[in-house]
């Protein structure tokens, strides 16, 4: 999944999503009756963003080196791209003025783990960029309890929603959730093209799981710092939490998520009845 040419990769899935209309071009306005891309084609790309077609192509296939940010700006525009996409266009586009930390540490630190600990009303994990679970706190394992591997095996959250059945059960919207994992680690593989276990992980989740390839190959990027989720537990029936994904100081590829339910409600009663179980954090 390790793209030759992400910068093209992520140009064309772009340029597929956007309609003539969209951009007040008639279907035929290039004199062609039938049209054989979806989306725009790189010629009417080129004129709204007022470069020539030539330039344009050598950007989609990897030949040209450092577009202005003026340039950018303007396919961004046309392209509709949201401030996520933006900041992942011009990364791809200009690597070298826009290095992020390289390296993620597997270690969590002794006070980060303290607090975990501390925090026994709320599930807490601490997890990488690219879903790897580095600590949980004790709570977080028994909501976690039916995929419980991704906790006690130095496991992938990403690897366990793609390639573990009882996945599929314990997300109750799982294309939602799959949707929303792919988008964040193809904006982690962008700022980090050098991460061999990111490779490795996104060869392996390609291989294992069609739905996966699919996801990748539309293109999508996106960050998820809070929401709300379903989870389906053996034990206690449906969860419905909201979760914090916050970055750390000190690491910036390391993440705190946290899960809390709504005050006096079904979740905030189930997750007293699981806080009153025994589980072994790690």
């Amino acid at each position: 999944m390790a793209a030759h040419n992400p910068l093209g990769e992520f140009l064309r899935s772009r340029r597929a999503r956007i309609t003539p209309e969209q951009v007040g071009l008639r279907a035929g306005a290039s004199g062609r009756t039938r049209r054989r891309v979806a989306g725009l084609r790189r010629e009417e790309l080129a004129q709204l963003a007022g470069i020539s077609v030539e330039y344009y192509q050598r950007l989609e296939q990897g030949r040209a080196n450092h577009p202005s940010n003026e340039v950018l700006d303007a396919l961004a525009e046309v392209l509709r791209l949201d401030a996520t996409e933006r900041g992942y266009l011009g990364r791809l586009a200009n690597p070298a003025r826009n290095q992020l930390p390289r390296a993620t540490s597997a270690e969590v630190r002794p006070q980060l783990r303290s607090m975990l600990d501390l925090v026994d009303k709320v599930p807490a994990l601490v997890i990488t960029d690219r879903f790897d679970v580095l600590a949980s706190n004790a709570l977080a394992g028994r909501l976690f309890e039916p995929i419980s591997n991704v906790l006690r095996d130095n496991g992938n959250l990403a690897r366990t929603l793609f390639l573990e059945t009882a996945a599929r059960d314990f997300y109750v919207e799982w294309d939602e959730v799959a949707a929303a994992t792919v988008a964040a680690l193809r904006l982690t593989a962008g700022d980090h093209p050098e991460d061999l276990e990111l490779t490795a992980l996104l060869d392996e989740l390609s291989t294992g799981s069609a739905e996966f390839a699919e996801l990748w190959s539309a293109g999508e990027v996106a960050v998820r710092t809070h929401g709300s989720k379903n989870f389906r537990h053996p034990t206690v029936g449906v969860l419905t939490l909201n979760y914090e994904n916050l970055e750390l100081p000190g690491d910036l590829r390391q993440r705190l998520v946290t899960f809390s339910p709504d005050p006096a409600t079904a979740t905030d009663a189930a997750l007293r009845v699981l806080a009153s179980q025994t589980y072994v954090s790690r």
